[in-house]
Order: structure tokens, then sequence, then C-alpha cells
């Protein structure tokens, strides 16, 4: 059973859906989890460490496509975090906020 299949039907256009199931995303995807250790860029800021699920456009692929698989435009978040930042939590307004760039702890890595 396909888990985005109502989001898919009703939110993405065929463009988008097509570029989320690109060799492209996927690699930029993992880029960005890469480079952010797998950890959730807003938690991090909040001096918590949990886990990144999802890989967040700042400027959304439908504002624009140029920039879908920029680095510096994606950032790796909680899903608690991303449907936050999409508005789907009820009680937080969505935000836009700045990748944040760290270098890994040596005692820690």
């Amino acid at each position: 059973m396909n888990s985005n299949k109502h989001y898919d039907k009703y939110a993405r256009d065929k463009k988008r859906d097509k570029f989320y199931h690109s060799t492209a995303w996927k690699k930029a995807r993992e880029l960005a989890l890469i480079r952010d250790h797998y950890l959730c860029q807003v938690c991090l800021k909040q001096k918590k460490i949990k886990n990144a699920e999802m890989v967040h456009h700042i400027v959304e692929v439908k504002d624009d496509f140029n920039k879908a698989l920029e680095l510096g435009n994606l950032q790796s978040l909680c899903n608690s975090c991303h449907n936050t930042m999409h508005g789907n939590n009820k009680n937080t307004k969505s935000k836009t906020l700045k990748v944040m760039e760290f270098k890994p702890n040596k005692n820690i890595f």
C-alpha cells in the first residue's frame, strides 16, 4: 500500500510527483541527510537529538523548481518538525528556518 496515496492524488502535480521518484532527488536527499548526520536540524537548534526522517525544501519545489536539488535549499527534519513546517500541526504555524551548519563533535563521532 502506498502511504502517500492521498497526498499524491490530491496535492502533487505530475511533474513534482515524477521529481520525488527520480534518482536525482534520492541522491540529493541522501546527501542532505549525510551532511546533517541524519539528525533533525530544528531539534538540534533546540538542543534535542532526534533522527531525521524527512528532507525539507526550504524554498518549496512548487515555488522554484530550479532550487529543488540545491543542497543549500534542503534541511533534514524529523516527521514532527516537517509537519510543523507544512502547517500540518494544528497547534503551530508554518515557518521558514535556515539550514544550520555545524561540525561533528570528535568526542562523540
